[in-house]
């Protein structure tokens, strides 16, 4: 043993030593610093003990030396040890955050976490984490669109109201088209998904037309009754209207959840209405289709079924649709709106309220995000 390092191995520091050689459970790191511990106290020498344990002098007398000072305790624990790099101080991650929300880079629309490194003379793992510390994400972008409708708090408590609050003997659907929908077929075919490898799909394409879907979906239920047709005129809405009047049973009255677009409101179309007085429609905010619930179904039949499929023709995509249409209403399930009028008028008056303040030059605080 190194000169300057004695100690005693009692009979409860062996007892314990060798439970911990024992178990199964206890770390490889704590087995063979106990192994030195026991292979001194049975006399063993240095070289002795390098060769059972695997281990440097070094190691072997800095392990006797913790026995010394500390105990059986000293060897199932480990020395913190100060970072290799100074930990970055509140006033840099300030200017880093504050130059991320207030300034962009002279060549750039944002912030990359490179080129912030760059400016602040940091590494980009350490802007990366001031980041994620702070929750920003420079190269998102949300989109948003701040409806201006003067009746926009009478528009949306009135279809807040049916959404959560249905009312007896009738149906709320929601009425909208989803126009272009194009039917593509790829130049050549993709390969199949396989382990380690997504699905493949071409760039190109070749368009073969396009179709309109005008649907509309019953609140209570989620059945959809849908319509395939080339145009999305006035004309084809009335026809529509039609299909909707055959399909809903006589005794109860069918309020429409619509859009503003031009065709839900031309003269012929005020004209059939004011013959069939079961007929509601309710009209959402200017720049608010997303008030519509029957854009949730539009999304899913998108990523469901059109926008990864392959489509020959026009009349392949027509019945890829109506398919998608017949599978659902096999088992269908509403979608549940949650918002309540209060609280989607606060968030508007909100974000009005920001736009002004952005507006007059200033800039918004972290609280009025």
């Amino acid at each position: 043993m190194r000169t300057g390092i004695e100690f005693t191995v009692t009979p409860e520091d062996r007892l314990t030593l060798d439970a911990l050689v024992a178990d199964r459970n206890t770390p490889a790191k704590i087995v063979w610093r106990a192994k030195i511990i026991l292979a001194t106290a049975d006399g063993c020498g240095t070289n002795e003990i390098m060769h059972r344990s695997g281990k440097s002098k070094t190691c072997v007398w800095r392990w006797q030396e913790r026995f010394m000072h500390q105990g059986v305790a000293g060897l199932t624990r480990d020395k913190t040890r100060p970072p290799g790099k100074k930990p970055l101080t509140p006033e840099i991650k300030a200017k880093v955050l504050a130059k991320t929300t207030t300034e962009t880079p002279p060549n750039s629309t944002h912030w990359s976490a490179r080129m912030m490194a760059k400016t602040m003379g940091l590494s980009h793992t350490s802007v990366q984490r001031i980041w994620d510390e702070a929750g920003l994400k420079p190269h998102l972008i949300k989109r948003f669109k701040v409806s201006n409708d003067p009746d926009f708090e009478a528009k949306v408590t009135d279809v807040v109201g049916l959404y959560m609050n249905p009312p007896d003997r009738a149906l709320v659907l929601c009425v909208d088209e989803k126009s272009q929908i194009q039917a593509l077929d790829r130049t050549q075919p993709g390969l199949p998904l396989k382990r380690g490898r997504a699905a493949t799909m071409t760039h190109d394409y070749k368009r073969h037309g396009t179709t309109t879907l005008f649907a509309a979906l019953d609140v209570r239920s989620g059945l959809v009754i849908g319509d395939v047709k080339p145009r999305h005129r006035a004309k084809e809405f009335l026809s529509f209207l039609r299909k909707i009047d055959r399909a809903v049973k006589k005794h109860l009255d069918v309020h429409l959840v619509l859009d503003n677009y031009a065709a839900h409101k031309t003269r012929e179309v005020k004209a059939w209405l004011a013959k069939h007085p079961r007929f509601h429609c309710h009209f959402t905010p200017t720049s608010a289709s997303w008030l519509n619930l029957v854009e949730r179904f539009f999304a899913e039949i998108t990523t469901k079924r059109i926008r990864r499929g392959t489509f020959t023709s026009v009349a392949d995509l027509e019945d890829a649709i109506y398919d998608y249409l017949l599978r659902h209403n096999a088992d269908p399930k509403p979608f549940v709106w949650t918002k309540s009028a209060e609280n989607i008028l606060a968030r508007e008056r909100r974000a009005l309220d920001l736009l002004d303040l952005i507006r007059d030059g200033n800039q918004p605080s972290e609280s009025e995000h």
